[in-house]
């Protein structure tokens, strides 16, 4: 495990998946995230590479060729990893294809992880490096679990939402067997701006939104105020899940997408891909800020 530690805050980052473990308050007993507990879900902030999600028949098509992968793909839980960059106020993770991301992912690459420390917000950056001689293609995300409640004075349902905009954007729903979109929606906001965290709230699998208006989501407590906020300007779409009855929220995004139940497999049409031409570099990150009243 490597940590990051400055007045406000501590965070660890397990080598494996270079996934964000811990984000602790220096000067109190505060947690913020989701403990792993393996009885429900051993995640903790898996990174998704190189697709979001779940394909279709777990296979997708590239050129006349088919390749399965597993969903969320398999940078998450890869312990291929290594340090590449460590500094007091960041860690960065890079992980490069091998012979065995070539069997299911047919592209040279370099996906790197950094966590930069900066107050009482962590940032994440994702970039992808193309040292293929072809364009290639895929889509990531973070998918940070939360603690909740973080007091123990609350219960599940004293959290909400709350969103920067009014939003009229509905959730895309999932078929729960496959994993795959409907095509179908449903309206989730319970005030324009708000969803209230509930047990029976991700009974339909995650909630996903393609078209908000809002860059930033505030969890908040009816106790205790706004706890945290996850910024998310380079990222077009948001999921948020939890797992039935567990005290957590995820609050995920993405650049790309399942695929829906009529995909035609083919790889570069996914919803949300990014093609990367040849030895070209793209980038993407999203923050997690800690409200300071939580920190001292």
């Amino acid at each position: 495990m490597f940590s990051l530690k400055n007045a406000l805050l501590k965070i660890s980052v397990h080598p494996v998946g270079a996934e964000l473990r811990k984000i602790s308050s220096v000067k109190n007993v505060n947690e913020f995230m989701w403990n792993g507990n393996p009885d429900i879900w051993n995640g903790h902030a898996p990174n998704l590479f190189p697709i979001v999600g779940g394909l279709k028949d777990g296979e997708y098509l590239h050129g006349t060729d088919i390749y399965k992968l597993s969903r969320h793909g398999f940078a998450r839980n890869n312990d291929d990893f290594v340090l590449s960059e460590k500094n007091n106020d960041q860690l960065t993770f890079t992980l490069k294809y091998s012979e065995e991301t070539l069997l299911s992912y047919p592209f040279k690459f370099e996906y790197s992880v950094s966590y930069e420390l900066l107050k009482n917000t962590i940032k994440i950056t994702y970039e992808v490096k193309n040292i293929d001689d072809k364009t290639i293609y895929f889509c990531l995300g973070g998918h940070p679990a939360f603690k909740c409640p973080v007091y123990p004075d609350e219960n599940y349902d004293d959290y909400n939402l709350k969103f920067e905009y009014p939003e009229t954007s509905q959730t895309h729903l999932l078929n729960l067997n496959t994993g795959l979109f409907t095509g179908q929606t449903e309206a989730t906001f319970n005030t324009p701006n708000t969803i209230d965290l509930n047990y029976h709230l991700f009974d339909k699998d995650a909630l996903v939104f393609k078209d908000l208006k809002s860059k930033k989501v505030t969890l908040e407590s009816k106790k205790h105020g706004e706890i945290l906020s996850v910024k998310y300007q380079d990222f077009p779409f948001l999921g948020i899940w939890a797992k039935p009855n567990a005290d957590f929220v995820c609050i995920e995004p993405w650049q790309g997408l399942a695929d829906s139940e009529n995909s035609n497999q083919i790889l570069k049409d996914k919803e949300g891909i990014v093609a990367l031409e040849k030895h070209k570099t793209y980038s993407a990150s999203y923050t997690i800020e800690i409200h300071e009243t939580h920190l001292v």
